[in-house]
């Protein structure tokens, strides 16, 4: 029976991913566990299981202090048992003894397995949390369970995980068994084992699938600069490549546009902005704005600013609806951008002329741009 106990425990720990040290502890806690139920061990009393590993033998040892006289001899020897032990022991003294378990109970055997089973879940449960903790800021694929009012509930493999309605893109719909891919927030520990807290709305979520479908990123050829994103709605990426004879737009958007539609099409036709990133500033905000054409770019490097000329044609394109194209500009460049139409601009710099012909004051970044400009049309 011992040595079929431990044939038993390596085929366990092999069908569940475990260790079998794991489940000899989880015995050897049974085993006292079942020994304080059947017995009625008082909670001061200390006792210790020891399962063998490569024999199986199993003992159970109860801590017994030395006295005089025995009243509770659950806990408790006598000084002449104990000097038959070893003559050294007095009394105050605490030895251990090994106890009897041929009449455990069927209780006791009932508690062993529950015990049993629950560390082995728990067993489970550690290992997959920390499994799908390395998984952190990485995409899975979800299948959809059910919606709640709280969020969308998910099964990710070996556990489930939630959208937080705060993480849901607008307006998205999900049916039962549906297929997305999610970005992971952040694994955590319930009652019920890990939980994946998961995302729609992160911009970390578009860079993945960026790079999970472009080749020529995941050999790093082709790098991802920056993303900023409103989700549901467009999304801006700039990348560069660091083969000059790779277009680094190009290999994104793929042949025919297929490679890009692909990421859009997992989006829900999320609008996608791919740019070639620049290390000169004026330049990549130039192309940061795009579509609409930027005809002046002046920059102001101690405060990461920069006013931005366009023909007037350009203005609302520039700006985008609700100011969506210049906001999603500014995040993707990281730099304050102020637009202007050439004819507000030349507006501004008549008023500035006429209010400072008569003085030799210098003035701000911005006017002493506008007016090198004015001198360069000259």
């Amino acid at each position: 029976m011992n040595s079929e106990l431990i044939s038993a425990l390596k085929e366990i720990a092999k069908q569940r991913n475990l260790s079998v040290e794991m489940l000899a502890e989880a015995i050897e806690a049974a085993l006292v566990s079942a020994f304080k139920k059947n017995y009625n061990y008082p909670n001061e009393g200390a006792v210790r299981a020891n399962l063998d590993r490569e024999t199986g033998k199993i003992e159970i040892f109860a801590s017994k202090s030395v006295v005089e006289e025995v009243v509770n001899p659950l806990i408790e020897i006598s000084l002449e048992n104990a000097k038959a032990i070893n003559p050294l022991f007095e009394v105050g003294d605490v030895l251990e003894v090994e106890s009897d378990t041929k009449d455990f109970g069927r209780i006791a055997a009932q508690t062993a397995k529950q015990v049993v089973m629950q560390r082995i879940r728990e067993a489970e449960q550690g290992a997959i949390f920390e499994e799908y903790s390395e998984k952190k800021d990485e995409v899975l694929t979800a299948i959809v369970q059910r919606v709640e009012k709280n969020g969308v509930y998910v099964e990710l493999g070996k556990t489930d995980g939630i959208i937080p309605l705060t993480e849901v893109i607008p307006g998205e719909t999900y049916n039962t068994n549906d297929r997305i891919k999610v970005y992971v927030l952040k694994v955590q520990s319930n009652a019920k084992g890990p939980q994946i807290i998961a995302s729609r709305m992160h911009r970390g979520l578009v860079k993945r699938l960026f790079e999970l479908e472009i080749p020529e990123i995941q050999s790093g050829v082709v790098q991802i600069r920056s993303v900023a994103r409103e989700a549901g709605q467009r999304t801006k990426i700039a990348v560069s490549s660091t083969d000059p004879a790779v277009d680094a737009v190009g290999a994104c958007v793929g042949q025919r546009g297929v490679r890009v539609e692909r990421i859009v099409s997992e989006l829900h036709n999320e609008k996608m902005d791919i740019i070639e990133w620049d290390p000169d500033i004026a330049v990549y905000i130039a192309k940061a704005l795009g579509p609409a054409k930027v005809a002046m770019v002046f920059v102001n490097e101690a405060e990461c600013a920069a006013r931005v000329i366009v023909p007037d044609s350009q203005l609302s394109l520039a700006i985008g609806k609700e100011g969506q194209n210049a906001r999603l500009a500014a995040k993707l460049t990281g730099w304050k951008i102020d637009i202007k139409s050439q004819s507000q601009a030349d507006a501004e710099l008549e008023n500035y002329n006429a209010e400072n012909a008569n003085t030799d004051e210098e003035g701000t970044f911005f006017d002493n741009a506008e007016a090198e400009a004015a001198e360069d049309n000259d």
